[in-house]
């Protein structure tokens, strides 16, 4: 095994540009020392596979520039005499998807580079190509085969037998578990860790797997547009991701530990031709502001990691701290809530899970500013809810937060239509011109699923179901376009599938809008499908908070044990014959002799 000190890869300010116009990578720096290992991870398209071309000095200036140091030999701009001594045996990388010669033997490929590097006979190569097929698990004997004759696991284990052929001290795997199967993928995975465990090398693993680079590397780049958005340990960065981009991708990562339904990134990469100025995730971001768009981030540190944000990473949207609230006087008092502390962080989906009578609708209407705390405050960004909206003085404030509460009934009037009722929070807002806030009740009601135009447009209430209704009253609080919504048992009042359209009517607007959710229910099943985080409370107190499937799968508390044993569930389906006699002896048209 190799020694683990000093510094093996330096790759310093490396930018790329295609047909001068297509800017690959933009400005990424990093070193890795002997013997570390680093998983580069992003979307398609960000320009992983581009950066691990370079560290084999597979791209040469003019389209790169910048450096790239391998055990001390500069890689941009070097003689073909210096890639060549650097390549196999210093430096060496399997390509996505294993592009073997055709017309060759797999074994006769991965002999080649002992031939040709290390001037072994034919025989003696082919001794050795075995032992390294045996190595990296695979058969020696499907060494004589052509690469179509192999699966695409054994075309994996073949391309890590000839990448390890000249024991480089640098290893660079590219998508190394694209497109295999869950066993397969496990048993590579496995192998590439002991061989890089036994052998010493370092390694760059380029993926856009993340559990697979999770296994396989110590430091995680997550990358984007070319750019470095986090760099820091693995673990870290995907267990508390810091850079709002990073946050978005592992949640939108399916695991078995997921709970919640998968949340895409809202919009879309940006052209490689056409990047955006400054952060080049700002017009995807939930929490982007004028700086964003105007200077780009540097990596600095935060948070124990490098992170490329003007903010040091995701922000808090709203923050309560000592939440305190009773009702009644003297003996008849009671306490709603009693020190509850609370964060939504800015994109985020919380939670608010108890039994009835634990404060959750108390809480819920403090957050939205509908009522005032007795102690403890609520600060929404940097601005801390006043005590009473009364005034006019925080119009800006309110618009941020809005309510939907429990029974539509309660939110609207029967004597309004449903345009009146959508539109009346741009009426009181006073901002856009008549024709603008038409515009914006159409485009709200459509973005809910119901009508934009037409005689719904002049439907009352008592016209209408309870699903529409609801759907109304959210209608109503996004016209605004809020940065957070508390949704107070959305749900309670609707038949499943009604349900089912609302939840995923509200997923897919926060997702659009970028939008923090304060969802409030009693039934774990709801929420373990929407939320990213849950909180759990007890007789006006937090009882247990964390991850949602944490929560909902492995609770600590005994509330939160309650509430998952109550939870929804359909019954094991039993033998129809066993179950019902009446079915014993009656032929089964499926089943034949």
């Amino acid at each position: 095994m190799r020694p683990t000190s000093g510094t093996l890869v330096e790759v310093d300010d490396l930018r790329v540009t295609f047909g001068g116009e297509v800017d690959a990578v933009r400005g990424v720096s990093f070193a890795l020392r002997a013997g570390e290992s680093m998983a580069i991870v992003g979307e398609s398209g960000s320009g992983k596979s581009t950066v691990a071309l370079c560290l084999l000095g597979l791209i040469q200036p003019p389209e790169a520039s910048g450096s790239v140091r391998v055990a001390g030999h500069e890689l941009l701009g070097a003689d073909e005499a210096t890639l060549r001594d650097v390549r196999w045996s210093t430096a060496a990388i399997a390509l996505q998807g294993t592009p073997f010669n055709p017309v060759a033997t797999v074994g006769a490929q991965v002999a080649e580079p002992l031939r040709d590097r290390r001037s072994m006979s034919r025989s003696e190569a082919n001794r050795q190509a075995a032992s390294l097929a045996e190595e990296v698990a695979l058969d020696p004997a499907l060494l004589a085969r052509y690469p179509h004759q192999l699966s695409g696991g054994e075309r994996r284990r073949a391309s890590l037998a000839m990448v390890l052929a000249l024991d480089p001290q640098l290893v660079v795997l590219d998508e190394p578990t694209a497109g295999l199967d869950t066993v397969t993928r496990r048993d590579v995975v496995a192998r590439i860790r002991d061989l890089a465990a036994r052998r010493g090398f370092a390694l760059v693993v380029i993926s856009h797997d993340l559990p697979d680079a999770a296994q396989l590397a110590e430091r995680l780049l997550v990358l984007y547009a070319g750019e470095a958005m986090e760099v820091g340990e693995t673990g870290r960065v995907l267990g508390e991701p810091a850079h709002p981009y990073s946050w978005a991708l592992v949640g939108a990562y399916p695991v078995m530990s997921t709970t919640k339904d998968l949340r895409p990134i809202r919009g879309q990469p940006p052209d490689p031709r056409t990047v955006p100025p400054g952060c080049p995730f700002h017009p995807r971001c939930t929490q982007a502001e004028a700086v964003c768009s105007e200077s780009r981030p540097i990596l600095v540190a935060s948070r124990g990691r490098a992170v490329a944000c003007h903010f040091g990473g995701l922000k808090e949207l709203l923050r309560a701290t000592g939440i305190a609230k009773s009702f009644g006087r003297g003996a008849d008092a009671v306490q709603a809530l009693d020190g509850v502390s609370l964060v939504v962080r800015e994109g985020e989906s919380v939670g608010l899970i108890g039994p009835s009578g634990s404060g959750k609708s108390t809480l819920a209407a403090i957050l939205a500013g509908h009522l005032a705390p007795d102690d403890g405050r609520v600060m929404l960004g940097d601005a801390e809810l006043p005590a009473s909206w009364r005034g006019g003085g925080h119009k800006a404030l309110r618009r941020q937060i809005q309510l939907v509460m429990q029974d539509p009934a309660d939110a609207l009037s029967p004597r309004l239509t449903v345009r009146q009722l959508v539109r009346e929070p741009l009426d009181i807002d006073g901002q856009l011109d008549p024709a603008a806030r038409d515009r914006a009740v159409a485009s709200m009601l459509e973005a809910v699923g119901l009508p934009g135009a037409g005689s719904f447009l002049d439907a009352r209430t008592h016209e209408l179901s309870g699903g529409q209704l609801q759907r109304i009253a959210l209608a109503r609080a996004l016209v605004v376009r809020p940065k957070l919504l508390v949704a107070d048992e959305p749900t309670a009042m609707l038949d499943a599938s009604e349900q089912a359209r609302l939840l995923t009517v509200l997923r897919e607007r926060q997702i659009e809008m970028g939008l923090g959710l304060v969802l409030v229910s009693h039934d774990m099943a709801v929420v373990r499908k929407v939320v990213d985080r849950i909180v759990v409370l007890d007789r006006g107190r937090v009882v247990e908070e964390g991850p949602s499937q944490q929560v909902a799968v492995t609770p600590g508390s005994a509330t939160a044990r309650l509430l998952v044993a109550a939870a929804p569930a359909f019954a094991a389906i039993p033998d129809a014959a066993a179950a019902d006699p009446f079915l014993a002896g009656v032929p089964n048209p499926n089943i034949h002799p």
